[in-house]
């Protein structure tokens, strides 16, 4: 279990570090914020009400995705690198110790609340369930035939259940960098090719590959961290899917509409209570050596863990986030406040 380290005292040591050239600590006056497309519009509406109430500029937020965003975060510590990322999904060991090679020792992990992860297709397109199973055989690189694992032949929906449409697949996906992606593969791709006794009978890794790879010849098209950009091509293809965050299909309601998983489709109550079974934690992290070094990173992060914001009725959960618990939104709190690090492996 790795040593907690205070904010404080590596305070103290970046202090030391920018206050030999104040030109290079005033270079930065705003807040730099990177990580997760999901994440994103919910980091965007806090900067926003940062700025309103303080007048200070609001943070600099970009979206890098959840994976690059990990790797800008832990690329040093300074002005020169961001000080918090947003994640849809937790930190992995492997980020941790690249974030400890570049002197990122300290991290607060914030937990602010639950997301669904949504396919959706145009509103006037006709209504659509498919199971995890459905949606394996859809998109994974190779999928049992008749008993053995074969690349995958199917180009229509309804060469995998004649109950399906007689339309090309054509799903529109978040690219390997992305949160969203890897909460795809484990709640969707994952669990659907449990489902297959041709596969589970292969050895660990085999399995583990199968199970995981998405397929590269056309029926899954890699979209890019932009939401928008997924939006647009269904608005143009009415047969076409998309994989994104609840919050970016709550945004869009009045030209999406989801597709069911398992009969259950996403809304605030089913992500809530668990039915809808295609849902995840949503994070953002902070670098502890940057707090009371930046202006005013402290209080951002403040009113992001505020009732105001992230609690039920708040102006994130006008913008589809699903709210922590009373004991959980408390305990999210008590990290921020205390500043240490709780990244555990």
């Amino acid at each position: 279990m790795k040593t907690a380290l205070y904010a404080g005292a590596a305070a103290v040591v970046l202090a030391g570090a920018l206050a030999s050239t104040a030109a290079l600590a005033q270079s930065r006056d705003q807040i730099r914020i990177v990580g997760s497309s999901t994440v994103f519009p919910y980091t965007q509406a806090v900067s926003e009400q940062y700025a309103a109430m303080t007048g200070s500029p609001a943070p600099v937020v970009e979206s890098t995705g959840t994976g690059g965003g990990m790797q800008i975060f832990c690329g040093g510590v300074g002005v020169d690198h961001p000080d918090i990322t947003g994640a849809s999904r937790s930190m992995r060991e492997s980020e941790y110790a690249v974030c400890l090679e570049n002197g990122v020792d300290s991290v607060t992990e914030v937990l602010i609340g639950y997301d669904g992860l949504s396919i959706a297709h145009a509103r006037d397109a006709a209504e659509l369930d498919l199971s995890k199973a459905q949606l394996f055989l859809a998109l994974a690189a190779e999928v049992p035939v008749d008993g053995e694992i074969v690349a995958n032949p199917y180009t229509n929906w309804s060469e995998i259940d004649p109950s399906l449409p007689d339309l090309p697949i054509t799903v529109f996906g978040p690219p390997p960098t992305s949160g969203t992606r890897d909460a795809f593969v484990e709640l969707v791709m994952v669990e659907g090719c449990e489902t297959f006794e041709a596969i589970e009978a292969l050895e660990e890794d085999r399995m583990e590959e199968v199970c995981e790879r998405m397929r590269q010849d056309g029926p899954f098209i890699e979209a890019g961290e932009n939401d928008n950009l997924i939006v647009q091509r269904l608005n143009a293809d009415h047969d076409a899917l998309g994989i994104f965050g609840y919050s970016f299909l709550y945004e869009n309601l009045d030209s999406l509409k989801a597709v069911a998983v398992e009969g259950v489709v996403p809304d605030e109550a089913t992500i809530a209570d668990g039915s809808y079974g295609v849902s995840r934690p949503l994070f953002f992290y902070i670098k502890n050596a940057h707090l009371g070094v930046i202006p005013g990173l402290v209080e951002f992060v403040t009113e992001y863990v505020s009732e105001a914001s992230f609690g039920p009725g708040g102006y994130l959960s006008e913008r589809g986030l699903i709210p922590l618990p009373d004991a959980d939104r408390e305990a999210t709190r008590d990290a921020v406040a205390a500043g240490e690090n709780n990244v555990m492996f």
